[in-house]
């Protein structure tokens, strides 16, 4: 049995009176990739959010590499071995490729420097044919692979990846599979947080379907794809 790397326990979250997060429990075991799906606004953001500090959490218990961090700051959590590439990119458009991953560059909590700088380059070849750029002179797609690669420049031991495709061509989306597919396949524990159950169900060894802040379906993928009437009445168009 692999070990637990990150355990929420009796979740409870709100956005002011609304109630998003219902009692929810959901763990990752070390070297594991989920999936975490739904339509919107049914809290899988929320749960990210919740878990890397940046929401407070109502009630409720997070642990994360054995310590909990449900009162944690973002930036104590992140040095715990966590990385989170949100929906939206997050990254500096004012500071070129190059200035966006070395900034993060760092080893990781037991010292290790897998994800380094040539690596993260050789990984998104299209990154290094745009060093100079400015953040802001991306496409949405190459944007996303500098989120990506950045987070890997702090050698995590966990990445949480919320709409890893959301917007973006179906070229350019199918090289970002790619990519989490590297990632997964590399030891890194990942949550990728996507609508295209096709392409998450081939990454992932166990998954998620959230309805309304609570979990509806907690399996692997082939038990899941097993399920065509589940897959329709949830993650259907």
């Amino acid at each position: 049995m692999s070990q637990t790397l990150l355990q929420v326990s009796g979740l409870n979250a709100y956005y002011g009176a609304s109630h998003v997060l219902h009692d929810l429990d959901f763990k990752v075991q070390q070297g594991q990739t989920i999936g975490l799906m739904g339509r919107n606004g049914m809290g899988k953001s929320t749960l990210l959010k919740s878990i890397t500090g940046l929401l407070k959490p109502r009630s409720g218990r997070i642990e994360f590499q054995n310590t909990g961090i449900h009162s944690k700051t973002p930036y104590e959590i992140s040095l715990l071995g966590m990385a989170y590439v949100p929906e939206g990119r997050g990254i500096f458009g004012n500071l070129s490729v190059h200035e966006n991953l070395v900034m993060s560059e760092r080893a990781g909590v037991r010292g290790q420097r897998d994800w380094t700088y040539q690596r993260v380059l050789d990984t998104f070849p299209r990154l290094g044919e745009r060093l100079q750029h400015g953040g802001q002179q991306l496409s949405g797609g190459e944007q996303q692979m500098l989120s990506i690669g950045r987070a890997l420049m702090t050698n995590p031991d966990l990445l949480l990846l919320d709409e890893a495709t959301e917007g973006l061509a179906p070229l350019i989306a199918q090289d970002i599979w790619r990519i989490c597919d590297v990632i997964a396949k590399s030891g890194i524990s990942t949550v990728i947080v996507d609508k295209n159950w096709q392409h998450v169900t081939g990454i992932t060894q166990r998954n998620l379907i959230l309805v309304k802040g609570e979990v509806v379906f907690e399996g692997s993928s082939a038990s899941l794809l097993e399920q065509p009437e589940l897959l329709n009445q949830h993650l259907g168009v």
